[in-house]
């Protein structure tokens, strides 16, 4: 590979930059993938990577998902990431997360960055000391704001829900049994809500505490994480890390339904044509999980309140069937087809 123009995710990025502050230690990427419909918004990543390739091919993934996230939100927001490479220890100092604020100001409002895997709410604060372009940050009484994971969830559990009905012709969750991937925020609001709809839950994360915390909350069952993909189920909710469906793990699924919040979950294009050749209904990824990205817009853009909010991430639903109805009659399957149709609307088709 020669350059960042040789990299399989590069596509057209307005702009890809590699931030250093010797003084700090700060190590970062931020891309911006497109500003059609407005300022690049999207999450810093605060993440340990074995090579700076894999980082950029991260953000580069990232920034084009938001792109298409936001598009097909119907936000008036173009697309961007960043990632902070981190150390094996996961070291993170103020000096840092100022370094950081000061790279974004320098862009000018180009890219407005967010919470990802990695940063906490607290890190957004101490960001926000050094630039305007930040979202996500506390709310006050009556304010849109504060963290995304809860919103993020209720719209991956409505997606959820309307792929229980489209494949199962379910119109509720109760008897049904869910393998959820992951234990944070978003598979918790996920697993709370199912739960209380009557749903059946086997819950797995990389942290074996966190997993049996939740399931213990939720009555669920706890289950290795190299297995929770396999089982036998009608629902798997991947809402961890992504490129998790590929060509090795795809043969391997025994559910009818994939839906879940975490991002890039196909490794490849063509991982959307194996999930379809399996018969299993596929949720693409940043349509069901825009409810974070939908409250950190009304926060930032100040153009409503919760009321509003909700009724926005309640639109999801309606989103996958079109998409879904698209498939079906096309024969395309739902990854490309939610593909084309963002493309369309930030000018790239």
């Amino acid at each position: 590979m020669d350059s960042l123009w040789d990299f399989p995710d590069y596509d057209e990025h307005e702009l890809v930059q590699f931030v250093t502050d010797r003084e700090s230690g700060l190590r970062a990427l931020i891309s911006v993938h497109s500003t059609r419909l407005g300022p690049a918004a999207g999450g810093v990543r605060f993440w340990h990577y074995a090579r700076t390739g894999d980082a950029v091919a991260d953000v580069l993934r990232l920034s084009r998902g938001m792109s298409y996230k936001n598009a097909m939100a119907g936000l008036p927001l173009g697309g961007g990431k960043a990632v902070i490479l981190a150390d094996e220890r996961r070291s993170k100092t103020p000096a840092m997360l100022a370094a950081y604020g000061r790279a974004i100001e320098r862009l000018g409002g180009s890219y407005v960055t967010a919470e990802d895997v990695g940063m906490s709410v607290a890190d957004l604060v101490a960001i926000s000391n050094e630039t305007r372009f930040v979202a996500g940050l506390p709310a006050g009484e009556g304010e849109v704001g504060g963290d995304p994971g809860p919103h993020t969830s209720y719209g991956v559990y409505l997606g959820v829900r309307a792929a229980a009905e489209r494949a199962l012709g379910r119109d509720s969750l109760a008897g049904l049994h869910i393998a959820i991937q992951g234990a944070g925020s978003v598979a918790g609001g996920l697993a709370r809500r199912a739960a209380a709809d009557g749903a059946r839950l086997s819950i797995a994360d990389i942290d074996p505490a966190r997993a049996q915390a939740l399931a213990s909350e939720v009555g669920g069952a706890v289950v290795a994480p190299e297995d929770i993909l396999f089982l036998e189920a009608d629902i798997v909710s991947p809402n961890a890390l992504g490129a998790i469906l590929d060509e090795a793990t795809i043969p391997k699924l025994r559910a009818p339904v994939v839906a879940g919040g975490a991002n890039n979950q196909l490794a490849t294009p063509e991982d959307g044509n194996r999930v379809q050749q399996r018969g299993i209904l596929y949720a693409p990824d940043y349509v069901i999980n825009a409810g974070g990205i939908i409250n950190v817009s009304t926060e930032y853009l100040r153009d409503g309140d919760e009321s509003v909010v909700r009724q926005r991430i309640e639109g999801i639903p309606g989103r996958l069937n079109r998409i879904w109805d698209e498939s079906i009659a096309t024969g395309r399957n739902p990854a490309d087809v939610a593909d084309a149709m963002a493309r369309r609307l930030i000018g790239r088709d």
